[in-house]
């Protein structure tokens, strides 16, 4: 049997988006460009699944993730509340940096910051987690996919995955940028986007 489909789809802008924080595992919401993003990704959805009720549906825990699949769910003509969350799926937590710009980091921590330029994948933030650590967290989750299923997850969720099922480099996997308005459709074989 094929592997299972995967159907990779970032949260809506968050204000901390547009503002360059660090935002990781903190619950900040979708704003209006990110509910605009989470339907569009909802009308491609729609544009190419045969029958969106085949599917499995599972959403990080965080609200801006939660959001953008119900949005999503909506437009495909599912009841908002049919999907499950799993908190392996969470984004990449940057402990004591979450709420700082990338400027203030910048300038406030450089050697840290030239550490983490350095070696994005393995760098461990204050109180956080590195890329591979997060690896190792979604891989504890991957194996329990068992059909195809639309996920909603994060940046470095949707990186890690990259990095391990589509054989990219860690260091560009980890420097990838991951639109919030595009599905990244995993087929088995080789990752696409789709618009």
């Amino acid at each position: 049997m094929a592997d299972p489909k995967l159907y990779l789809v970032r949260h809506g802008q968050t204000d901390w988006n547009a503002q360059h924080r660090f935002q990781g595992q903190r619950d900040i919401p979708i704003n209006a460009t990110g509910r605009g993003q989470a339907r569009r990704s909802g009308e491609t959805l729609k544009s190419i699944l045969d029958d969106p009720t085949a599917l499995d549906y599972v959403a990080s825990p965080l609200s801006r993730a939660r959001e953008t699949m119900e949005i999503i769910r909506q437009v495909l003509g599912l009841p908002t509340v049919g999907y499950r969350t799993d908190g392996r799926l969470k984004e990449v937590s940057y402990g004591a940096w979450e709420g700082y710009t990338t400027h203030e980091v910048k300038d406030l921590i450089p050697k840290e910051r030239r550490r983490r330029k350095n070696d994005k994948y393995n760098f461990i933030p204050p109180q956080g987690e590195s890329y591979a650590m997060l690896l190792a967290r979604v891989l504890s989750w991957l194996p329990y996919v068992e059909r195809d299923t639309v996920v909603v997850a994060h940046g470095g969720v949707i990186r890690v995955l990259m990095h391990h099922l589509g054989g990219m480099d860690p260091t560009d996997a980890v420097n990838l940028v991951v639109p919030q308005d595009r599905i990244l459709l995993w087929d088995g074989e080789t990752p696409q986007w789709v618009e």
